[in-house]
Order: C-alpha cells, then structure tokens, then sequence
C-alpha cells in the first residue's frame, strides 16, 4: 500500500483590468514522475523544515503545528516554482499588512533551486531576509486524497490567495517549465480541447473557481465553504472504470471515466 503524504497548494488569484478573474497556474517539467507535463497550481510536499517549531516567530496567524507546516509549505512551494511569497516585513508584519515588494524578494530569486534542493533552509532564508510569512492570508479551499492503487498518493491541501501585486511571477525551469496567469474559463478551454492537460483535482478547482466574478468574489466564497474531503472512488461500471466523488463536496461534476484521466 502506497504511503499517503502530507502536500498543499496554492490558487493565487488576482483581477486583470482586461481579462477579469486570473488564476497562477505552472506547467510542470515533462520529466517530473508526478503529473509531468500538466498545467497545475504551485503546490508539493511538505518538508521537514516546513514543521520547524521555530518557524512560530516568523509567520502570521495562530495555527496548529499540522496546519501551520503546510500553509508553510504552500507558500514555499509557490515561491521556489513561481519566484511570488507571501511575506510581510518583520518590521511591518499582521493581518492586513502589505506584502513585500518585487526588490525585496529579488535577493532571494538566486536561492529558490537551492531552496528546493534541501540545501539552504526555507526557515533561515526568510528569517535572514527579515520576513514574516502571510500564513493568515491563505483560505482553505479544498481537500483531496488521491485514490487508493496508484502508485503514488498524496493528501493535498488546497488554498486561495490573492496575488501580492508587487511581485512577478517566474518559473523555475527545473520542477516548472511555464508560469502563466489565465482565467479559469480560458484554462477549462484549454484542457477540453487537448491544448492543455489539466489533472482531473485540478481541474475541478478551476472549475469551481470560474463560478467567481472577481478575487474578491472567490476569497468570500471560499471563507464561507466548508470544505468537504474528497478521495476519488474507483469503481467499475458497465466493464469500464469510473471515477466518482462525493456530490456534497460541491463540484458540478461527481463523476468520470478513469480513462484519460489522473486523479
């Protein structure tokens, strides 16, 4: 049996004058063994420095030790594929406080291969450069397991957060090969006609995300959801493989053929 590990991310979303509600989403390298290729939220496992306890004078918002390692870990995660964090000055820090700027986290852009290569610490980096991770600026947006018998299974957190609009957004071009904002409608139409894929989890949250006008909009949705955990049934119907999902979760579609499809 497949271990189940511990993994979170991020839907970063911001409103563009023209285009309306975008969601940051990256391409994942076409050699990666996990959803290789695909267009996917910043996201992955959390580490161990992730769940340092040392890391409790150096973020925002009181949460508990599981809960707080992997709101560390979205951020992380977000930051080495997309170059964006989630941090306040030190100096300048608490719910509400602007996030800090494109020169402040131009020093660290040097460090994010680094970072996710295990050989510099996540935790020294931001404490050095003087920050606070924004873990309060997350909202909880979904939860999902993935099925039991594949070969690889992951219980994923999913986030929503707006942009810091300050920053830009840059792949990495080791675990990331892309990083573009898009709307949900656009990237829904992207995967439905093979220009892109898009995992089946992901591409339900995009779904879901595409019901929102605006950031604004998506943030209070998802403050007033209650988020239901969702671990894909594999079953079979008429001699064919289906994957099912619990219709209180709250998605449109609660069901699919496992064919073409990674769940």
């Amino acid at each position: 049996m497949s271990a189940i590990v511990p993994a979170a991310t991020i839907l970063m979303v911001r409103d563009d004058p023209e285009a309306g509600l975008e969601v940051l989403m990256v391409e994942r390298h076409h050699q990666i063994d996990f959803a290789s290729g695909a267009l996917v939220f910043p996201g992955g496992k959390v580490s161990q420095d992730d769940r340092d306890p040392a890391w409790g004078d150096h973020c925002d918002g009181l949460f508990e030790e599981g809960e707080r390692a992997l709101r560390i870990a979205a951020i992380r995660e977000a930051f080495e594929e997309s170059g964006l964090l989630l941090a306040r000055p030190a100096a300048r820090r608490g719910e509400g406080a602007p996030f800090i700027g494109v020169e402040a986290v131009a020093p660290l852009e040097g460090l994010r291969a680094a970072i996710n290569a295990g050989d510099v610490s996540f935790l020294k980096t931001i404490e050095q450069a003087g920050f606070a991770l924004a873990l309060d600026a997350l909202v909880p947006y979904a939860h999902w397991i993935t099925p039991e018998g594949m070969p690889k299974r992951f219980d994923t957190h999913f986030y929503i957060a707006r942009a810091p609009s300050e920053q830009d957004a840059l792949c990495d071009g080791s675990e990331t090969v892309d990083a573009c904002w898009i709307t949900p409608r656009a990237a829904l139409a992207a995967a439905m006609e093979k220009r892109r894929t898009i995992i089946f989890p992901t591409r339900l949250n995009v779904d879901m995300l595409a019901d929102a006008a605006n950031a604004e909009d998506a943030l209070t949705a998802a403050r007033a959801r209650r988020v239901i955990t969702v671990t894909p049934q594999i079953v079979r119907e008429d001699g064919g493989l289906m994957l099912i999902i619990p219709a209180e979760a709250g998605y449109r579609v609660t069901r699919e053929p496992l064919e073409g499809n990674r769940p």
